[in-house]
């Protein structure tokens, strides 16, 4: 697809409101729209915003909040931002997550379209009685333009922090900042609710995907997603696609004001469910910091209890009721994309086999998430750096389900033990990760364009299962080179938009039920997880 006419080409400059060659090609109509629309407004907004202050500024996003402060940045930004009244800018892109303990930690981030002054939450036990003020964090991102692609772009995160929260609790809040109080009125239409996990294990489901990016499909696929009444959702890499390339370099193609699209498409469920996150090849973002992280430190907070809280925010863990889940950053093991590869020293994998020994001696079943694939038989195949530095430590703490993205499709092993089938598990079926091995799932049909699968390889799914029991693939060599394969591993295959769904029950036969369903609500894969059977 080419870009409309704004005079965008690979050769020519960006104007203010184009979109550069390289993202309009794989952008529809409508997304290309949406990116204008925004542009425009946010053009408009300054306009306006200039008049009513009579041209004046505001130094710097900390003297404009009134709150903490930090920039990240790929240089310095400009020390100055259009002051535009509070009551004009309306917060957007909510998005919770987990603290280190999810009976008694919530982080509620957002986003506003320029610097306010004394953004802050109200929290309460019910819409009407948000009694408890809390000051938020201001993160400000600049990213500089470059000539071509983009051009220079100034974003405001913010971020609090709720702590002493009591398990199994509804709670209502609301976003604001001087000249707009979520409390008021007018202004009821935005609060949002969470619930804390409960203080005791008890049923109930999660959800996961990776690879959504910003598309009619990942819409679609969020509203049957919100359906299932998720506990938490777990997104596996490869978040908003702002970094069209995935190289993690700074020759990537790249536009930041994905991000604002993403987050206001992503609201509509992580503002209720909390979205935890972790990093795949397309979000190393080179232009912030060292390792590409510094937009999502901005963007995000998480956990923050992983090997490196402050330079690697996408490994982390948590507890929900009987499940214990870990968040990788399988690019610093990465055989297949190098850009990040080893930058923790070996620090991530040892954090993992400790953590995981942890787990295991709490927790009915531990959940494993990260980008890159195991064991996946698609365009990009298999990474030999995830399966030499951790598939390892899952067999020897028996991990009970993996999941994986970076695959555009829905694919799903058998029980994998010593890198063979351990146990065939057909759809419907149950296995046991204590005797059988680990099911690996590719849950990368999110909302991104799809791939396929090898040539002559047909889908198998509930309901179309097709007979095949060796596919000819390849995984990714520590030189960097494909490894031809042939493997029986592969189960399930769909190539269409999908999400993983999990339920988790407690009690005397603990279990997870694991479905996988399509865009469509229909359900195209699911079997049964019990240990000790």
């Amino acid at each position: 697809m080419t870009a409309p006419s704004t005079g965008t080409s690979p050769e020519s400059p960006v104007p203010d409101v184009g979109i550069p060659y390289e993202l309009a090609r794989d952008m529809s109509m409508a997304e290309q729209y949406e990116y204008l629309r925004t542009r425009l407004t946010r053009r408009r907004a300054l306009v306006a915003a200039s008049a009513f202050a009579g041209g004046g500024v505001l130094a710097g996003c900390a003297q404009a909040a009134g709150a903490p402060s930090r920039t990240a940045s790929g240089s310095s930004p400009s020390p100055a931002t259009s002051k535009v009244p509070g009551s004009a800018v309306t917060p957007f892109g909510r998005h919770l997550a987990f603290g280190a303990d999810p009976k008694s930690q919530m982080r509620i981030s957002w986003q506003v379209p320029f610097a306010v002054r004394k953004p802050y939450i109200r929290v309460g036990p019910t819409p009407w009685t948000l009694s408890r003020r809390i000051e938020a964090e201001v993160r400000h991102l600049h990213t500089p333009g470059l000539a071509g692609q983009r051009a220079a772009l100034d974003q405001y995160y913010l971020h609090t922090a709720l702590d002493r929260l009591h398990p199994g609790t509804t709670y209502y809040y609301g976003v604001g900042h001087e000249g707009f109080d979520p409390a008021s009125r007018e202004r009821h239409s935005t609060i949002g609710h969470f619930r804390t996990a409960p203080a005791h294990p008890e049923k109930f489901v999660f959800t996961a995907f990776g690879d959504q990016g910003v598309t009619p499909d990942a819409l679609a696929n969020d509203k049957v997603l919100l359906g299932r009444g998720p506990a938490f959702h777990l997104h596996a890499g490869d978040i908003c696609y702002a970094d069209g390339t995935g190289h993690g370099q700074k020759s990537d193609v790249y536009d930041p004001a994905a991000w604002d699209l993403f987050l206001k498409q992503t609201e509509t469920v992580a503002r209720t469910v909390p979205w935890m996150v972790t990093t795949g090849n397309h979000d190393m973002e080179a232009w912030y910091s060292p390792n590409g992280y510094g937009g999502q430190s901005a963007r995000w907070t998480l956990p923050g209890n992983g090997f490196d809280p402050r330079h690697a925010p996408g490994a982390y863990s948590f507890v929900y009721g009987n499940v214990g889940v870990v968040a990788l950053d399988a690019n610093d093991v990465s055989y297949e994309i190098p850009a990040n590869k080893g930058y923790s020293e070996g620090r991530q994998t040892a954090w993992l086999d400790k953590r995981l020994g942890e787990l295991r001696r709490q927790v009915d079943f531990v959940v494993v998430f990260f980008h890159h694939c195991a064991y996946s038989t698609s365009t990009h195949a298999s990474d030999g750096g995830v399966r030499d530095a951790w598939v390892p430590l899952f067999d020897k703490h028996q991990v009970d389900l993996v999941i994986n993205g970076h695959n555009h499709v829905y694919e799903r092993t058998d029980a994998v033990k010593g890198g063979k089938v351990g146990r065939r598990v057909p759809v419907g079926a149950s296995t046991d990760p204590t005797r059988d091995g680990i099911v690996y799932v590719t849950a990368g049909g999110a909302g991104k364009s799809l791939y396929s699968f090898p040539d002559g390889v047909q889908d198998s799914y509930e309901g179309r299962v097709t007979r095949r029991e060796a596919v000819e693939t390849f995984h990714w060599t520590k030189s960097g080179r494909k490894k031809a394969d042939t493997v029986e591993w592969s189960r399930v295959r769909y190539t269409g938009f999908s999400f993983l769904s999990v339920e988790a029950q407690a009690g005397p036969s603990p279990r997870l039920e694991v479905s996988a369903l399509a865009q469509s609500g229909e359900r195209i894969d699911h079997f049964e997880v019990r240990r000790g059977t």
